[in-house]
């Protein structure tokens, strides 16, 4: 199986580290997802990563979905299965990812719009809904269980991509979300090999 990521992306680095935990191979292919390369186009035709291309060349996207084909694939090692603690999970994950989709579009906002007609007042907007969203995954941050979840894999990934976009924000504003990150590889080792990178 061939997964199409970027080294920066917290999406696909959450589903590089659930492959790894489930042990489930696949071939790690970088793409440069602005280039709308064809290889990523023709696997998803959103050209959003991360997508996953099967043996057969039937494609599975996006993070969460993928997330939830390894977990069933490795006997549900992501997501437990008793109703509570799957909603305490899929919940916790699902504000992960939506704060890495509002940040991302602030990072966009200036990347890709000529500063004279950037919108402050939607950038600000997408602030607060991350801003809400950490205050959530903080508030929340005691009931992750020791073993690693598609909840543990979406964090990491957000924290660690925020590490070098938004620097210095979790460190000031979330303690135990920081002190989290700081101690995950403690229980993960291979995030350090896994976390986003900036490009």
């Amino acid at each position: 199986m061939r997964l199409y990521y970027s080294s920066a992306s917290p999406f696909a680095a959450k589903a590089r580290m659930a492959a790894r935990h489930c042990g489930i191979e696949i071939e790690s292919v970088a793409v440069d997802t602005s280039a709308e390369p064809v290889e990523l186009t023709s696997a998803n035709p959103l050209g959003k990563i991360p997508v996953l291309v099967l043996d057969d060349g039937t494609s599975v996207y996006d993070s969460r979905v993928i997330c939830d084909l390894f977990d069933r694939m490795s006997g549900n090692q992501l997501v437990p299965q008793e109703l509570d603690a799957w909603r305490s999970v899929k919940t916790f994950e699902a504000a992960a990812d939506g704060v890495g989709d509002a940040l991302i579009l602030t990072v966009y906002e200036v990347r890709y719009r000529p500063e004279e007609k950037r919108h402050q007042a939607w950038v600000d907007k997408q602030m607060r809904k991350a801003d809400r969203g950490l205050a959530f995954l903080e508030d929340h941050i005691d009931e992750l269980s020791d073993e690693p979840t598609t909840a543990h894999f979406a964090l990491a990934g957000l924290l660690g991509w925020m590490a070098f976009r938004f620097a210095g924000k979790i460190e000031s504003e979330r303690p135990k979300l920081a002190q989290w990150l700081k101690q995950f590889p403690e229980s993960f080792p291979d995030y350090d090999e896994l976390q986003p990178r900036a490009a």
